[in-house]
């Protein structure tokens, strides 16, 4: 399997799950800094961006409605159906397809000022080779000098005693969560418990494989990209080794 896939069920409960994405504390400067990106690449003229796993549409929408152009390439029917509650085809179009490899809807390859992949998505494809396929599809929807964006955690392996390979991560009311960790082929399994209606609970998981930052970069010069800055968050937080989260911006050779 190339890929995570998400179902029914995902897509159903998917901004409901991830309602703190939604925040404007959160989502303003996600925008801000995706806008501000396109606007300088396309140097004047009116920016073409492209969302590589759009999802329910949570950055995509109130890029949209910005006044940018936006078309998505999303492997999920589910997540793409709950995008049309939202929003037509014919304001930002969908190709249904794994974004390693899918060609995107108009302007289509070569044509896109920014192409962006948000939340840790790079994890769902979960080998090196699916991952790499990202990036060089990614740089084949890019104008020259366009820019690709990967918002991703940084692996906290820290937290990971020897010989134990689970590391909780939130423990409330109604949610346990906690990832189980494959250090040598870099797979992590990320298990929720979480509480609806009252007393009834429910259990999912989801399959990684997570991705250093300087693997990023290597994929990223094996596309023909070249780096441009890596930031800790969408504020622009400087990048360190405490930082949990990096930004990461790659140019296109011309």
């Amino acid at each position: 399997m190339r890929s995570q896939l998400w179902t029914e069920d995902h897509a159903h409960h998917y901004d409901e799950r991830h309602g703190d994405r939604f925040d404007e504390t959160v989502l303003g400067p996600t925008v801000r800094f995706l806008n501000e990106l396109a606007a300088e690449a396309a140097d004047g003229h009116g920016p073409q961006v492209l969302e590589l796993a759009i999802g329910t549409g949570r950055v995509a929408v109130p890029l949209r409605r910005r006044g940018v152009a936006v078309a998505g390439i999303e492997r999920s029917e589910p997540m793409v159906a709950k995008l049309r509650e939202k929003v037509s085809a014919d304001e930002i179009p969908v190709t249904v397809g794994d974004m390693s490899t899918a060609t995107a809807p108009p302007p289509g390859p070569g044509g896109f000022h920014l192409v962006y992949l948000v939340y840790n998505t790079i994890t769902n494809l979960l080998t090196q080779d699916a991952q790499v396929d990202c990036f060089v599809n990614a740089a084949r929807h890019l104008r020259p000098g366009g820019n690709f964006v990967i918002e991703n955690v940084v692996p906290d392996l820290r937290r990971l005693p020897p010989g134990q390979d689970a590391v909780p991560f939130d423990l409330s009311d109604d949610h346990v969560g906690f990832d189980t960790i494959d250090t040598v082929s870099q797979r992590l399994t990320s298990h929720h418990v979480r509480r609806f209606d009252g007393d009834a609970w429910t259990r999912s998981a989801s399959e990684h494989r997570y991705v250093w930052p300087s693997e990023l970069d290597l994929m990223a010069r094996i596309a023909g990209m070249e780096p441009v800055v890596r930031v800790a968050d969408w504020n622009g937080s400087p990048f360190d080794e405490t930082s949990g989260s990096a930004v990461s911006v790659w140019r296109l050779l011309d």
